[in-house]
């Protein structure tokens, strides 16, 4: 039954790694093995990030933070703005370590 329920949020969440791989790299290979890799750590321990999420409260703050921050980025190619992917990597390297 629990591998029923994280194929449903596979697909539900396949959008979203897809749309992230886009903001966050330029080369298409890079955002299949992203995909890819998130899929598998998904697929293999979906139960054991959940209960840490769940002990974490943060960590959803910071996944929240981190979805902004590439909806901006996004929204930022949009209107054709660049802004820098190592600008985009300290500020989440920044956040983790806050």
């Amino acid at each position: 039954m629990i591998l029923v329920q994280i194929a449903i949020f596979d697909v539900v969440f396949s959008l979203d790694l897809v749309i992230t791989a886009v903001a966050m790299a330029d080369d298409i290979p890079v955002m299949v093995i992203a995909i890819i890799i998130a899929v598998a750590v998904m697929m293999l321990a979906a139960k054991s990030i959940g209960d840490f999420v769940d002990n974490n409260p943060t960590i959803k703050n910071l996944a929240l933070a981190f979805l902004i921050l590439i909806g901006v980025v996004l929204v930022g190619e949009g209107f054709n703005i660049h802004i820098p992917k190592s600008a985009v990597y300290t500020a989440m390297g920044f956040s983790v370590v806050v």
